[in-house]
């Protein structure tokens, strides 16, 4: 646009005085300078136009183009390690132990293949700090497919029960915890196949376990629920059966009906209580019985930097002999977080059995959360 408008200013010029020249005019040197000022006005006025236009040119094509390029990918990779060592009593015998809670580590890749569409693998195993340090057993290994109409995955994962129910209670560092739901429910399922939908602040799951190694050759678990989240609050309600297998084979069925609320208030308590209703189906009616699940949890922080946590619980798995493993208890833990990756505690933890011996223990322990994520 420069090189055009100097040159046009000769031929202008030119052109104004061969007209001058012609007419035999008299045309003073005043009135060709308001001429040559004249057009230089209009040249200007026409390359503004033009550049806008070039603009909105530009601008259009990177939208389209912005809609046709993948988004960026994403990979996290990740661990957490607890250790924990302290005095435990348990069955009348008094220890001193180093001992873990859960440390694990993983990674999470994301793939963004189009308008809304996602993939997703996702591996995580555990890391056994009281057997030497090594890699634990596989928690979570699946591939997922997002979309507008919901996530499907398969693999081992969470499934809703733990999701939505122990999820919101599950807030101590202990490797038991939730203590009433640990013993006899379900944190990983193998072989799992799992749908989840998103409609605004309702969250629709199921998920169905096929494992043809075990039980008869249908769905080994199945397992619903619904849960609504807005803000600070929680509810759910899940429902699962589950095959009772022995040595293979299916010898009756497991069914639950849950709940759960769980509420944050605006002065940093916390608040949540899991309940599992179990009912144990066997093919003999002597061993059918009823039993159930309670954790109440709570946390309250005393400043930015200490947290005060505690829990009640309650479970009962029906016998009435005494063989029957029923237990309530209480723990208490006092966290120190300096950072947000790191976390110091001592905690409290005290169970009390019908039949079997008392457990207590009294622990300090070590979190150190790590995290790296890129993207590409």
């Amino acid at each position: 646009m420069i090189i055009l408008k100097y040159a046009i200013y000769p031929l202008m010029v030119s052109l104004i005085y061969c007209q001058s020249a012609l007419s035999q005019s008299s045309t003073s040197l005043e009135e060709l300078t308001k001429q040559v000022n004249l057009l230089q006005k209009k040249l200007e006025l026409v390359e503004k136009e033009q550049n806008a236009n070039v603009t909105s040119i530009t601008t259009e094509a990177s939208k389209k183009n912005l809609k046709l390029t993948p988004q960026k990918n994403e990979v996290r990779v990740y661990a957490t390690v607890r250790p924990t060592f302290g005095y435990i009593d348990e069955n009348n015998e008094k220890t001193w132990d180093v001992r873990d809670a859960l440390s694990h580590t993983g990674f999470k890749a994301t793939s963004y293949f189009k308008e809304d569409w996602s993939a997703v693998v996702h591996g995580e195993w555990g890391i056994d700090l009281s057997n030497n340090g090594d890699f634990g057993k596989a928690r979570q290994v699946y591939v997922a497919l997002n979309s507008p109409m919901g996530s499907i995955g398969i693999g081992k994962q969470r499934p809703t029960q733990y999701l939505f129910i122990a999820e919101y209670v599950d807030i101590f560092n202990h490797s038991n915890s939730p203590f009433s739901y640990d013993p006899e429910s379900i944190f990983f399922v193998d072989n799992l196949i799992t749908y989840k939908l998103n409609t605004g602040n309702i969250t629709w799951m199921l998920a169905s376990q096929f494992d043809g190694s075990e039980g008869d050759n249908n769905s080994d678990l199945t397992n619903i629920g619904i849960s609504y989240d807005k803000e600070a609050f929680h509810t759910a309600f899940t429902y699962l059966n589950q095959d009772h297998n022995v040595e293979g084979v299916k010898e009756g069925e497991d069914e639950i009906f849950a709940g759960s609320l769980a509420y944050e208030f605006s002065n940093s308590l916390y608040l949540a209580i899991g309940y599992q209703n179990k009912n144990y189906q066997r093919k003999t009616e002597p061993d059918s019985r009823d039993g159930h699940t309670i954790d109440l949890s709570a946390s309250y922080k005393l400043t930015k930097i200490f947290k005060l946590k505690l829990g009640v619980f309650d479970f009962s798995d029906g016998d009435n002999s005494t063989q029957s493993r029923d237990f309530n208890g209480y723990n208490t833990t006092l966290e120190w977080l300096p950072s947000s990756s790191l976390r110091f505690h001592i905690e409290y933890l005290h169970r009390e059995f019908d039949y079997y011996d008392d457990f207590s223990s009294i622990s300090i322990g070590f979190r150190y959360d790590f995290s790296l994520e890129t993207k590409y």
